[in-house]
């Protein structure tokens, strides 16, 4: 049973770019890093709890992982940064999954979004899942497991 939404996760991960934008001279992020973000996200969550972060399904797409609710949200930006306005509520993420969110921003988001596509290019749950098709979250749990948490 996952915890959130995958657009709570996108907006959390928007919200958190503005704050940081507003405080240290960030760029704003594009629907394309948007999506390898919560492609990260739901890796190290899967990988460091054994559960999902979101239940909204992972989908292999030309430019890599894909949340399509969350693609077709964003996609009048197309490239461009997203500007996000709305108000955000951070206490709707408990605290030890916002302690996840944010090592997932630090360590991913200093990325541009063509270097994370690359990255999920050379990785297997991506390689593995058929165009268009859901990744399964099993794989993508093993992936993480095996190359980015540390045990």
């Amino acid at each position: 049973m996952a915890k959130y939404t995958a657009d709570q996760i996108a907006k959390w991960f928007l919200a958190y770019n503005r704050k940081t934008y507003e405080d240290e001279d960030a760029d704003l992020i594009s629907n394309l890093k948007l999506q390898k973000l919560l492609y990260y996200a739901q890796g190290t969550f899967l990988g460091l709890t054994g559960h999902k972060l979101f239940g909204d399904p992972i989908v292999a797409w030309e430019h890599g992982p894909v949340v399509e609710k969350i693609y077709h949200q964003y996609k009048a930006y197309k490239g461009n940064g997203i500007v996000f306005t709305d108000d955000f509520d951070f206490s709707q993420i408990g605290e030890e999954d916002t302690e996840i969110l944010k090592s997932v921003y630090e360590t991913f988001g200093q990325y541009s979004a063509w270097k994370l596509r690359n990255m999920t290019h050379a990785e297997t749950p991506w390689q593995v899942t058929p165009q268009n098709n859901e990744i399964d979250p099993h794989i993508i749990q093993k992936y993480f497991l095996e190359h980015y948490i540390e045990s």
